[in-house]
């Protein structure tokens, strides 16, 4: 089979599992981590076929998605294995997909160039002004509260930026990457900025807000 058929029959088992899903782990998600990521393979100088399969595979194992949705790895595999992918690439995909997470916390050294562009692409649909629309669907997905003030715990959306989206700029792993996260990181500080002020109100401006309180919320 031809890879563009692989790619295009991928797609549409992808799109059949995730069409729906709600916590901004949907298919239009995917789309945008495929997008990114064949255009940092292709600046990377990476393998495209092994980089789009990965790309429009790696959240179908997330613990993330509903139990109706999420499929095993061997599930996976063979899905590949039916498309007549060779075993090797069969073996690199899977193995991108079940250590490009941000809570494995893989050292970028053990990762194929391949996965740290799919990679790359994941994270920064993260940041930026996706990454903070997806934060706050998955928040109200899993019930939890936009803020709650003095809350070090950071269960509410607004600790997600400190737990996880303001590290990710700095744990971009090609040139393109982290080119392409300094523009959104910085969207990120501009729009915590803007939240606190109008979580403060206008007329308390000046005496409570301080951008030492969202580096606290970071600790």
């Amino acid at each position: 089979m031809k890879e563009k058929d692989v790619i295009t029959k991928i797609e549409n088992v992808v799109y059949q599992i995730l069409q729906k899903e709600g916590s901004g782990h949907d298919w239009w998600h995917i789309e945008r981590v495929r997008r990114m990521a064949v255009r940092i393979a292709d600046a990377e100088h990476a393998n495209r076929f092994i980089v789009e399969l990965a790309a429009l595979l790696h959240d179908l194992i997330d613990d993330k998605l509903p139990e109706n949705m999420k499929l095993d790895i061997h599930d996976v595999e063979q899905i590949l294995e039916r498309m007549g992918i060779s075993d090797e690439d069969v073996l690199e995909i899977i193995n991108i997909i079940q250590i490009i997470s941000f809570r494995k916390q893989t050292p970028s050294s053990q990762l194929s160039l391949e996965a740290k562009v799919v990679q790359d692409a994941d994270r920064l649909d993260a940041i930026g002004a996706i990454g903070i629309a997806r934060t706050f669907a998955y928040a109200g997905a899993k019930g939890n509260l936009i803020y709650q003030p003095n809350d070090q715990k950071g269960t509410d959306a607004i600790g997600h930026f400190y737990d996880k989206l303001l590290k990710l700029k700095d744990l971009m792993n090609t040139a393109t990457g982290k080119c392409l996260a300094e523009e959104r990181h910085q969207y990120l500080h501009t729009y915590l900025e803007q939240f606190y002020r109008e979580w403060n109100g206008l007329n308390e401006l000046e005496n409570n807000f301080s951008p030492n309180v969202m580096i606290s919320r970071g600790k």
